[in-house]
């Protein structure tokens, strides 16, 4: 059994990221081994939570993963922990659009049979808090709400009016935060700024942030709480190399192929279950920077290029121009290339007019609009990741645009919010704008290793 509280609001902006991650360096302050999670698919708020915990941030995404995933994996990540923090996403009862409560900070909730903490933006109200609370605790009988913190309080005269209304509520009230502009943590373009890219100044504002927690929550309320959350019935997930989609069992090669997988400030959003589902399908796992190595890791059989910010390294990408080389001819040998969004850019001939890998005949820049959201996928031609045919879920996440948005032979066919192919499937590179899970589907990771070894 592992002790668990789910951290929600009523909607973005009203500071979860902030509580949930001061709670997590509070208690991990007391001496507690914190477990963090993140509902839905967000990269970069788990990296402050491993800030704040020292383990990995973790991601529960019942739409990417199935909802049968989510004990499991919420399990596999809290396991020798003595309490689990997870973070909700958007509004507590807000989830992927049109259906229905699917991946939603309730529906996660529920399936971990776990408290709520709402966390109320209380800035502008006073009275009105009493309804808002009702309102969210009485929605679904199934979610239960066991507390409100209050944050943005102005002043004691404030909290008193907050608390009087609350009073009869029947939802208690476990903690009172005031203003703090040192918690605060900065955004751009696509959310927050990763830790990666302010080390010493992420550092600085979770400590504030465990500080705030601590003077303004009943933090022993708060574990009491997070200690009467039931067993759950699911057994741990484990990374194991997945059945390939009509070719048979699981693929172990009989050597141990190295796959080289970026990181660095540029490339920051990345699940940990990848890299335990390569290894257990046989890779050896070699992390690199793509800003400060200027060659890939000795005996590189396959590449993985994730997420992140390569819009903001744009310069020093392209002046690191043997390692553009070597990813080139890497590409140009047939080796397995698995790139998702700022992988895609970085393969691209050019990102905001500076040279780029040129691995694909296309080029890329920054646009105005934003492209977001979960996404059914087809698989329209064979690859390193799946056979033609195959379906997976995933998520667009950018303010970037590649012209032509798909190569002569497309990665992906989507069905929403148009139905529309994108991507590129060229020799053994995999190059798309689409983020995938792959711990829901371990035969991604499984087919790539084969295809390196």
């Amino acid at each position: 059994m592992v002790a668990r509280l789910v951290i929600a609001a009523p909607s973005s902006g009203a500071g979860k990221t902030t509580v949930a991650t001061g709670l997590m360096a509070a208690f991990a302050g007391r001496g507690l081994a914190v477990s963090p999670h993140k509902v839905g698919p967000d990269y970069i708020d788990p990296g402050y939570h491993a800030l704040a915990t020292g383990r990995p941030g973790r991601n529960l995404d019942a739409y990417m993963c199935g909802t049968g995933q989510v004990a499991p994996l919420f399990l596999h990540g809290s396991h020798g922990c003595d309490l689990a923090v997870v973070e909700g996403v958007m509004g507590l009862y807000d989830g992927a659009a049109d259906q229905g409560e699917l991946a939603s900070t309730a529906q996660v909730a529920k399936l971990l049979k776990a408290p709520v903490v709402l966390v109320v933006d209380a800035s502008s109200q006073s009275r009105s808090v009493a309804a808002l609370v009702h309102g969210f605790a009485s929605w679904d009988p199934e979610v239960r709400i066991g507390g409100v913190i209050l944050n943005k309080v102005a002043t004691d005269r404030h909290e008193h009016l907050l608390r009087d209304a609350l009073g009869e509520s029947g939802v208690p009230v476990l903690g009172v935060l005031r203003r703090a502009p040192a918690v605060a943590t900065p955004s751009r373009h696509l959310g927050l700024v990763p830790v990666a890219e302010r080390q010493a100044a992420a550092v600085a504002a979770v400590a504030a942030q465990a500080e705030q927690v601590l003077a303004g929550c009943d933090m022993e309320a708060l574990l009491a709480l997070a200690r009467s959350a039931p067993a759950l019935s699911a057994e741990p997930w484990v990374a194991e190399a997945g059945e390939r989609p009509h070719a048979g069992g699981p693929v172990v090669p009989t050597t141990r192929p190295v796959v080289a997988v970026a990181g660095g400030a540029a490339f920051t959003f990345s699940y940990a279950e990848h890299t335990e589902l390569l290894r257990a399908a046989g890779a050896e796992v070699v992390t690199f920077d793509p800003l400060r190595d200027e060659a890939l890791p000795e005996g590189t059989r396959g590449l993985v290029i994730g997420g992140g910010f390569p819009e903001m390294y744009g310069e020093q990408l392209s002046a690191n121009e043997p390692l553009r080389k070597a990813v080139a001819e890497l590409a140009a040998s047939g080796a397995p290339v698995a790139a998702e969004c700022a992988g895609l850019l970085y393969l691209a001939r050019s990102l905001d007019g500076r040279p780029m890998c040129g691995v694909l005949d296309a080029d890329a820049r920054m646009s105005d609009r934003l492209t977001l959201g979960y996404r059914d996928a087809v698989a329209v031609n064979d690859s390193v990741l799946a056979p033609a045919g195959a379906r997976l879920r995933g998520h667009e996440f950018h303010r970037t645009v590649i012209e032509p948005g798909a190569g002569p032979l497309a990665a992906w066919g989507l069905r929403q919010p148009e139905r529309r192919v994108e991507g590129f499937v060229q020799g053994g590179v995999h190059a798309s704008y689409v983020h995938t899970h792959w711990a829901g589907s371990p035969e991604v990771a499984a087919r790539f290793v084969e295809h390196c070894a």
